[in-house]
């Protein structure tokens, strides 16, 4: 990843698609949040999701994959062109999470990210903070998840 200081507010990060499969959401809610209309298409059916949809939690680690794999192209990108890349931090954590409209199987959804905020960090001043928009929509470009991310960056040093 670039420093803290080559990010620019306002950066977009286009994160790629992910089409959602029946069988990812069972095997999913199998190990992390088995309930019924998540594990059973007839199931669901009879819910008040009408149908197969994902849990909110295996559309947020869709986005994290995204996000990982997005960073580890890039920095690849700047190795090979000789650019020096840094280490990410780790995240002091996210907020306002919301899972706006179910994910239902054969859902494609389109990932992104944007930074809307930068800082130095008070309790770490050899890192800056990065706030970003993040989250996904579905095929027909509704909104279906968004969160509020932070995450630290080393600066220059000095």
């Amino acid at each position: 990843m670039r420093r803290f200081e080559e990010i620019e507010i306002g950066l977009e990060m286009d994160l790629g698609r992910r089409t959602v499969t029946a069988e990812e959401i069972v095997a999913f809610a199998k190990k992390y949040d088995p309930q019924a209309f998540h594990l059973s298409d007839e199931a669901a059916r009879k819910s008040h999701f009408g149908g197969l949809c994902a849990s909110g939690w295996h559309t947020t680690a869709l986005w994290i994959r995204a996000y990982v794999d997005y960073w580890v192209a890039e920095d690849a990108r700047l190795h090979a062109a000789g650019i020096p890349v840094v280490a990410m931090g780790p995240s002091p954590g996210i907020e306002d999470l919301s899972w706006t409209k179910p994910v239902y199987a054969g859902d494609t959804l389109s990932l992104s990210s944007r930074i809307v905020d930068k800082r130095i960090s008070r309790s770490r001043p050899d890192f800056g903070i990065l706030t970003s928009e993040n989250g996904a929509e579905n095929q027909d470009g509704t909104p279906v998840m968004r969160f509020t991310g932070r995450i630290f960056l080393p600066l220059r040093p000095v």
